[in-house]
């Protein structure tokens, strides 16, 4: 065990869900909650394993829906916490992740998504749950999420996970799929990772203390916890800064807007992507998580044969990197888009390109993988 029992320094063979449940430890997870389901379970395997070696906390919940209750409780009683689950478990979460929105609880939701709809193919991957995870409950607001593409930034990106959530004081997934879950690669894990501290009061608990009074500069209020004597008036009903509830227009504008644009203001801060190839290319081929493995080697293959072709892998998708997409599509004459779904990514693009610009998708609904020869193909069909 390494001096610092929650930081496995050095070089590791990991799959997947074990880098994740490296990655929140490291990130300062202090509980996990959550309910048993492929291809998620070794995630929560190794967290009721590692939690307790760390200090740390491991509860199983009744279902999905209790487990993302455990989880918000505990962060409002000072922890810093996680669940993880696949897309129907996202389905049942879904209350809470809408209350969780609203409340402004800082959290991390694992989804490693699989063949859908309803219970699907539990040990077949896909990407279907982008809108799900995006618009999944009521009214409006806004989340983070991030989409790895190996073991490696399942680690990475867990831990910039809960740095996001709480520099933005909101839930964050991070949208794995059961080709990473299982995917054995080399992870390296540092000596030192950075970790975000909590925004709390500086003022001491005094009588007329607001919730959720905003300050000056900020997106979002303070986040005491129960116990440490501040009063505090949580629920998700539309608020006063004091936490009544109200009806009134002007405090459900302000408050859906905050919700909304403490988040899609800052898409540009938030966009994370990795392209090559993009000053001479004439076809643009966009993928994510596991899919974008195959389309970097066949964009590399492509290259190779002389073909004016780039790629550009969207690590962050929501909030959509809208000016991003606009920026480097100005040039190209066709996108393609792969993704293992019926096409989310692919709309997304057209609307940031608009109708001038050709976007062709490259779908496969899940079980099967895009592979490097098949993006080769849609490139020549199209060059």
């Amino acid at each position: 065990m390494a001096k610092n029992p929650r930081l496995l320094s050095g070089v590791h063979l990991m799959q997947g869900q074990q880098a994740c449940a490296e990655g929140a430890l490291a990130a300062g997870c202090d509980l996990f909650a959550g309910y048993p389901i492929s291809p998620a379970t070794e995630i929560a395997e190794a967290m009721a394993r590692r939690m307790p070696q760390a200090g740390g906390i491991y509860l199983q919940g009744a279902d999905e829906l209790d487990s993302l209750t455990i989880v918000i409780g505990s962060v409002w009683g000072g922890y810093k916490s996680m669940t993880a689950t696949s897309g129907n478990g996202i389905c049942l979460m879904q209350e809470n992740i809408g209350y969780a929105a609203m409340t402004e609880t800082p959290c991390v939701i694992v989804d490693m998504m699989r063949a859908g709809p309803g219970t699907g193919i539990a040990t077949k991957s896909a990407q279907g749950d982008i809108y799900q995870v995006r618009y999944g409950s009521n009214g409006d607001y806004s989340i983070i999420a991030m989409a790895p593409e190996s073991p490696q930034e399942m680690f990475d990106l867990t831990v910039e996970a809960f740095n996001l959530s709480e520099q933005y004081r909101t839930p964050v997934f991070v949208l794995g799929d059961e080709i990473l879950s299982n995917l054995r690669e080399r992870v390296v894990i540092p000596d030192e990772v950075k970790v975000a501290p909590r925004f709390k009061p500086t003022e001491k608990p005094a009588e007329g203390y607001k919730t959720w009074a905003v300050p000056a500069g900020k997106d979002f209020s303070p986040l005491p916890a129960f116990g440490q004597g501040y009063h505090l008036a949580v629920s998700s009903f539309a608020r006063t800064p004091d936490g009544s509830p109200s009806q009134a227009y002007s405090v459900q504008k302000e408050l859906s807007s905050r919700l909304w644009n403490k988040i899609e203001a800052h898409a540009d801060e938030l966009t994370r992507v990795e392209d090559a190839y993009l000053d001479d290319a004439e076809v643009l081929v966009i993928g994510f998580g596991s899919v974008a493995r195959s389309v970097k080697a066949g964009v590399r293959q492509a290259r190779a044969e002389g073909l004016k072709v780039g790629y550009s892998r969207l690590i962050g998708i929501w909030p959509f990197p809208d000016n991003y997409i606009a920026r480097i599509g100005k040039n190209v004459k066709k996108v393609i888009v792969a993704e293992m779904n019926m096409g989310k990514v692919s709309r997304e693009v057209q609307r940031c390109l608009g109708r001038d610009t050709e976007v062709i998708l490259s779908s496969k609904p899940g079980v099967l993988m895009h592979t490097p020869a098949e993006i080769m193909d849609e490139i020549r069909k199209v060059i």
